[in-house]
């Protein structure tokens, strides 16, 4: 089971990411635990300037925009 974090404030493009993720995550059957991290300095200990930010596995994989579909695939893939 890969360990998703969004990183940022909670707020509509985070919420998003996190949905989208768990969304593809489903179609492509790939369990995964999606978790929210609002928290300044565990978003800051990622070094992300500008939010939303997606960690896997603990390692910062995009920062600054809602990840489009395919790019969430191929996050998922590797």
């Amino acid at each position: 089971m890969k360990k998703i974090e969004v990183l940022g404030t909670g707020c509509k493009k985070c919420v998003n990411t996190a949905d989208q993720i768990q969304a593809v995550a489903d179609e492509l059957g790939i369990e995964v635990k999606v978790e929210k991290v609002t928290d300044p300095g565990t978003i800051m200990g990622y070094k992300v300037m500008s939010t939303p930010g997606v960690a896997i596995d603990g390692n910062l994989v995009h920062s600054g925009s809602v990840p489009n579909h395919d790019k969430i695939k191929t996050l998922l893939k590797e």
